[in-house]
């Protein structure tokens, strides 16, 4: 199948759950032998139109991310392309419309993949969006619920969650160096004060913890640490690889998530496949909860004392290193969960 996947921005223009998403949604399909093309912003040298990366070509559709320019070229490019099913990320929104507007013209499906509301789009292009494409991919019922009450069907909204890989996860061996672990990028919305703030509440228990990511909060952080005296104790590792961080997540007891925006939050998937007993603390913005939800390993807490007293109640469970429960989210399964909604907007088009 060739599947066209519409971005002015991808990871090599800034790293963001959506582009991450974009990548990893465009590789897994490129491996499972896919034509797969991501009409995009240039972002390599040289004066080539194309440029192709760990199986997937990337096309130029402008040379610098503008989108005016972009939404005015990017039917051209789709017609060069000549895709049988084209996936376009929600932001910008003007640009769902405008793919929307050509794909009419090509008769091929349109699929949106909608990580998230980002405040750069206005209120009536998102609504816009949400109504024109053929389906709605979303990462979250938080999600699926957000584009709704932008006006997107109900049968057209598809649940399409992040990855893991589980062989990783049955595979890698367990290092014990961490009771607790904290992993997300250290952002304006990380929240990691509030782990850390659990933590020091329980400086006369017997425990060790590791923050996994990096960004620019991280240094705040790390000062926190310092000013509430458990930098001794806590160890922050910077950004890793899942390669690098699944071995930690398989040692640890209890994973803690805090963060304030999470349209999926993939590394509390993670931990809970490597076994970790999870503790989220509700926001309203996060859709953490949604994984744990209803779990014997899991919990949802609302302050900072609420996650110390469930690191304590935590000891009452058995260390596990494998939850073969979440096989579900394995790339494999999820990768076919594309396919399928592919399969069924082309048969809508009479392909079949």
């Amino acid at each position: 199948m060739r599947v066209a996947l519409v971005s002015m921005y991808t990871t090599h223009h800034e790293e963001t759950g959506a582009t991450r998403r974009l990548r990893r949604t465009a590789e897994l399909l490129a491996e499972r032998d896919h034509e797969v093309t991501v009409l995009c912003a240039k972002w390599w040298d040289g004066e080539v139109a194309e440029f192709k990366q760990d199986g997937v070509t990337y096309h130029r559709v402008t040379d610098a991310p503008a989108v005016g320019g972009f939404a005015s070229r990017v039917p051209f490019a789709l017609r060069e392309v000549s895709p049988d099913v084209i996936q376009v990320a929600s932001y910008p929104p003007s640009h769902v419309t405008a793919v929307r507007t050509a794909a009419r013209f090509l008769r091929t499906p349109v699929v949106a993949d909608w990580w998230t509301r980002d405040d750069r789009g206005g209120s009536r292009a998102y609504r816009r969006a949400a109504k024109s494409p053929n389906a709605v991919l979303v990462p979250s019922e938080m999600v699926r619920t957000q584009v709704r009450e932008l006006g997107a069907a109900v049968d057209s909204t598809h649940l399409v969650p992040e990855p893991i890989n589980m062989d990783l996860v049955r595979s890698a061996d367990a290092d014990e160096r961490a009771d607790v672990v904290y992993a997300r990028d250290l952002d304006e919305h990380a929240n990691v004060e509030s782990f850390l703030l659990a933590l020091a509440e329980l400086r006369d228990k017997d425990w060790s913890a590791v923050v996994i990511g990096d960004g620019p909060e991280r240094s705040t952080a790390e000062q926190t640490a310092r000013d509430l005296r458990i930098d001794d104790r806590v160890e922050f590792l910077g950004e890793l690889s899942a390669n690098e961080a699944v071995p930690i997540m398989k040692g640890a007891h209890v994973f803690a998530q805090t963060a304030t925006v999470e349209p999926f939050a993939t590394n509390l998937l993670w931990a809970l496949a490597c076994g970790c007993v999870s503790i989220v603390e509700y926001q309203a913005r996060s859709s953490a909860h949604e994984l744990v939800e209803g779990r014997e390993r899991g919990s949802l807490v609302t302050s900072p004392q609420e996650l110390a007293d469930e690191i304590v109640a935590a000891r009452r469970f058995d260390h596990e290193t494998v939850d073969d429960d979440f096989a579900r989210y394995d790339f494999r399964r999820v990768i076919e969960q594309y396919e399928s909604v592919y399969e069924t907007e082309r048969d809508d088009y009479g392909f079949f």
